[in-house]
Formats: C-alpha cells, sequence, structure tokens
C-alpha cells in the first residue's frame, strides 16, 4: 500500500512539472475578455428583456 502512494505522489509531481501556468500578462488579458464578454452579454440580455416586457405590455394594455 505504502509502494502504491508513493508511486501516485510520483507521478502526480511529474505531471505538475508538465503544467505551463499563464504568466500575469496572460492573466490580466483573459480577465478583460471575460469581462468585457459578460458585460455585452448582460447589456443584450437586458436590451431583450425590456423590448419584451414592452411588447408585452403594449398587447395587455
Amino acid at each position: 500500500m505504502k509502494n502504491n502512494l508513493n508511486h501516485y505522489i510520483h507521478n502526480a509531481k511529474m505531471e505538475l512539472a508538465k503544467v505551463i501556468f499563464p504568466m500575469k500578462p496572460q492573466v490580466k488579458q483573459a480577465f478583460i475578455a471575460v469581462v468585457a464578454v459578460v458585460t455585452f452579454i448582460v447589456l443584450f440580455l437586458a436590451l431583450v428583456d425590456l423590448i419584451m416586457s414592452s411588447t408585452v405590455s403594449a398587447i395587455l394594455s
């Protein structure tokens, strides 16, 4: 059992050494892109909601 655990830990360390972590500018660029896309989607859905609610209100009035 101890041998299996040591083997697992060794393999995990080897795989972790292969990981390439992003640099600070890459993280900043991705963050800005996510914020921009989310903002666009929020504005689009708010516009669609406003149009639909106005249409339903006009029909029901």
